[in-house]
């Protein structure tokens, strides 16, 4: 389980994220790219996949994984009181490092190695 406290902090330990409001929800982004959205009324949260980590997520845990109506393009809803706090944070890693700006993520890598 992943408290909306918990999720907040993950994302926003991501370089260079900042919050910002998304039509009801908390968004939170990296430059003007989106990484993840909090919905802190439904404990869920909506991150951008790949389309093929998305089926396979969907289809292996269909309730902790959600299609959304924006699921055409990789947007999958994650209910937080499902998941496990080390699987929501690789999940944002793997997002952020699909939007992230390229010199942004080449720099973290190269920290790192």
């Amino acid at each position: 389980m992943v408290t909306i406290e918990q999720a907040r902090q993950l994302a926003l330990s991501l370089p260079e994220v900042i919050e910002q409001p998304h039509f009801q929800r908390a968004s939170f982004r990296v430059g003007k790219k989106i990484v993840a959205t909090l919905d802190e009324t439904g404990a869920s949260a909506v991150l951008k996949l790949n389309q093929e980590d998305l089926e396979i997520m969907v289809a292996g845990d269909p309730i902790t994984f959600s299609k959304t109506s924006w699921s055409h393009q990789g947007w999958v809803a994650i209910d937080l009181n499902r998941i496990q706090a080390d699987q929501f944070e690789a999940l944002l890693w793997d997002v952020w490092r699909r939007v992230a700006p390229k010199k942004l993520v080449k720099s973290i890598d190269s920290q790192t190695t």
